[in-house]
């Protein structure tokens, strides 16, 4: 998919707050050459206090949210992150994060960068394997890498400088204050010169010593701040970029599996295992707990084995499912409101919203690569939780930890997927079973089937309004219950979440410290309700939040036009945050709001806070029927959005270049789950089974005109940014629609009622034949 027209802007003409500096510990490692860590104590990242606003009482989220949280989770091993000066004067690091294509090895790199004085190209990122000692440290979601490395990451390049210069000053026989530091080398006043690289070993140190040093204002940031391209764009284009499925390992084959028709289906015979095996290319088949595995010589070969398995199949976890069972079980579990209309005395708005399943499959699907023996295990995958794939597979194979080693490849995308290691964990089950490294990819349709959804979800709110005034505002979500099987990162918290009673907990937990309301509206409360464990579900860049805010800010356009507002308007004065009305006050004026359209198209409008970042959007949709009536082959076109302006104050943007991009998949995504994107449950399985049928924001449906403003620095530090813009978008596309069409929208995506408009694939054979016809089906 092209990218659409857009322009961005950065509204520079601001400076952040002043800071009080502080003096941060960290340590000088005994290596052979300069390495260098950090020691972040409680206070250096403490959260903000959210001011209390009258009429309503801050919730949760506002005082102490879940990023917060995840923060003071890395706190104890901070001091486990190193930096290493290698003698060929560049900087080596390790990020025990997972990098799926929201950019943070360029934002790590530039934060190193920053501090060292050395050129980002002279930066090596690469992806840390599993590392247990780090505990919470190597969870990679809820929009909090660069949050969390923030200050660590720049202590530790700040204390390898000072180190630099210290030794800098012995080579040259100056005072380490008369030098300076430039891209790598060390000048002294006389003119005199030395690289990092010539210091690297001698500033090593032969003992841990802890030191002090203070980060650079941000008054002085010559990197921090300004726009960067990625440190890995080149490869990428080009083909270089090395995925999971591109490593090379000895001897491990391309490896699929037959599924079950229905969602887990378990295997209760197989008729023509051996004849599988004496196919062209296939050297096993075996059974495995989620299907029957063939290992092949191609990919092409393995599908053909899995189409010619004749398996008889038990039933599954939601056999007999349909949207309209599920829909019934939500609403049996919504918890009451508990406001009464007053007739006499209050007005209300009473809404209940529905929510379908979305898919979960990222471009990259499910693959890992494992090398299974009789005393060790190997892994190769993308992984945003490999301590937790590390300890789960050893428990698995019956081997201790240590003997399993997990090694993160960079991925395909995720938010959300790569939380779970579904595909690492099957592959290391059919390695174990056939003797031998298997390389294992999942097939599309497996991954829309068999793979993690977003949950189906109602959200149910009632507001009411006397005098002019929102006097209380109930949401009650309900939700099929969300997997948080991978915890926070180690096996502690994952076995918890997977515990009949843990896993609610843990769900609310989430839920609370992630949902906030912007808006004054007096006795507020937002609850969560789950049920159904039946389904393979996930995070989907978000949680609940693109849901939560959909039905809220529809409600505001609803409080807006019964009490006679302007829907701009009415969410300035009720807004608690200066931050936030910034962003809705620069879209509506980008976006020239209130401007006169023709009938069947409108503006909507609307905020998200979250993370400690705010983002507004503003947005154009046609609903006009030569617009809707589009034919193009294969594909549904339905209404456009055709403009949209989106502001966004993340604190401070590390990278603006790379928050542009963030914002613009975020609205892409806004707008699929929206209008065009969900899944159709039907008889106990996904009618889904391709991005051919499922709908996703395409080039005939992104907006024509797209406008991203980066807000001036705020906060002196980031907020999270990868999830922040599809509430946002969802919620904007939503009211522009109800605007357009006269109609508030309830049911998510909006032509999940229509005719399904694609036949959809068997379940029997569980997957398609390789296509033969590719270059007359592209545009």
């Amino acid at each position: 998919m092209g990218a659409p027209p857009r322009s961005q802007r950065h509204e520079t003409d601001g400076e952040p707050r002043e800071f009080t500096r502080r003096r941060f510990l960290g340590y000088v490692v005994a290596a052979s050459t300069l390495t260098v860590a950090a020691q972040i104590g409680e206070e250096a990242l403490a959260p903000a206090q959210a001011a209390a606003a009258v009429p309503s009482v801050p919730g949760p989220a506002e005082i102490y949210d879940l990023n917060d949280m995840l923060t003071h989770a890395t706190l104890p091993t901070a001091n486990l992150i190193t930096i290493r000066i290698d003698s060929d004067g560049t900087a080596s690091f390790a990020l025990p994060r997972a990098e799926v294509g929201q950019g943070i090895t360029t934002s790590s790199a530039m934060l190193i960068a920053e501090e060292l004085d050395l050129p980002v190209d002279r930066i090596r990122v690469t992806l840390a394997d599993a590392r247990p000692e780090l505990l919470f440290n190597q969870l990679t979601g809820g929009s909090n890498t660069t949050i969390s490395t923030y200050t660590p990451i720049r202590v530790a390049a700040t204390i390898a400088r000072g180190r630099l210069l210290e030794a800098a000053a012995l080579e040259l026989g100056e005072v380490a204050g008369s030098l300076t530091a430039k891209a790598g080398i060390i000048t002294s006043a006389t003119g005199r010169s030395v690289t990092y690289g010539e210091l690297a070993e001698k500033a090593a140190s032969g003992s841990t010593t802890q030191v002090s040093v203070t980060l650079k204002e941000p008054s002085a940031f010559k990197v921090i701040g300004v726009g960067h391209g990625r440190v890995d764009a080149l490869d990428a284009v080009t083909g270089r970029k090395k995925f999971a499925m591109d490593l090379h390992v000895p001897d491990a084959l391309p490896a699929m599996v037959c599924r079950p028709p229905t969602i887990n289906g378990t295997v209760r015979s197989v008729e023509n295992l051996d004849a599988v095996r004496a196919m062209p290319g296939i050297t096993d088949a075996v059974r495995i707990s989620t299907g029957v595995a063939v290992r092949g010589r191609t990919f092409g070969q393995c599908i053909d084995a899995v189409r010619a398995l004749n398996v008889t199949w038990g039933p599954g976890s939601a056999e007999d499912a349909t949207d309209a069972t599920v829909l019934q079980e939500l609403r049996r579990a919504e918890l009451p409101l508990v406001v009464p209309p007053l007739d006499l005395l209050t007005k209300a708005v009473d809404a209940r919203f529905t929510f379908h399943f979305a898919s979960n499959s990222a471009l990259e699907t499910n693959c890992a690569i494992a090398d299974v023996r009789a005393d060790s295990a190997e892994i190769w995958a993308s992984l945003k939780s490999p301590i937790v794939a590390q300890e789960q597979i050893a428990l698995q194979l019956g081997l201790p930890a240590t003997a399993v080693k997990v090694h993160v490849t960079e991925g395909g995308g995720s938010f959300g997927r790569k939380l779970f290691h579904d595909g690492a964990r099957e592959a290391a089950e059919i390695s174990r079973a056939v003797g031998k490294p298997v390389k294992l990819m999942w097939h599309r349709t497996d991954d829309f089937r068999q793979g993690r959804t977003h949950p189906m979800a109602t959200s149910r709110v009632r507001a009411t309004y006397a005098l002019g005034e929102v006097l209380t505002y109930e949401q009650r979500h309900t939700s099929v219950a969300t997997d948080f099987g991978h915890g926070l990162g180690e096996i502690i918290t994952s076995e918890a979440a997977q515990l009949p009673v843990g896993d609610l907990t843990f769900s609310e937990t989430i839920f609370t410290l992630t949902q906030q309301s912007p808006y004054n509206f007096g006795v507020t409360t937002q609850l969560l309700s789950e049920t159904d464990k039946g389904f393979n579900t996930g995070s989907m860049r978000n949680i609940y939040s693109p849901n939560v805010r959909c039905a809220q800010e529809l409600v505001v356009d609803e409080l807006a036009k019964r009490m006679g507002k302007d829907p701009y308007a009415f969410r300035r004065q009720y807004l608690k945050e200066e931050r936030a009305r910034a962003v809705l006050e620069k879209v509506a004026e980008v976006g020239k709001w209130g401007r006169a359209m023709p009938a069947g198209t409108a503006q909507g409008i609307a905020i998200h806070p979250e993370y400690h970042a705010f983002v507004a959007v503003l947005a154009e949709i046609d609903c006009r029927p030569e617009t809707t009536g589009r034919k193009i082959r294969d594909a549904y076109t339905g209404p456009r959005v055709t403009k949209v302006v989106c502001a966004v104050d993340v604190g401070l943007a590390v990278n603006p270049r790379g928050l542009e991009a963030q914002m613009m998949g975020g609205i892409s995504d806004g707008i699929a789950i929206t209008l065009s994107s969900g899944l159709h449950l039907q008889n106990g399985h996904f009618l889904e089974g391709s991005w051919d049928n499922y709908f996703y924001t395409r080039q005939w449906n992104t907006p024509p005109e797209l406008e991203i403003i980066v807000m001036p620095a705020t906060t002196g530090k980031p907020g999270g940014a990868g999830e922040l813009a599809v509430a946002g978008a969802m919620a904007a596309v939503a009211c522009a629609y109800g605007r357009a069409t006269g109609t508030m929208p309830t049911a998510f995506p909006v032509n999940h009622g229509e005719p399904l408009g694609f036949e959809p694939l068997p379940t029997t054979p569980p997957i398609p034949a390789s296509p033969t016809d590719g270059l007359s089906r592209a545009y």
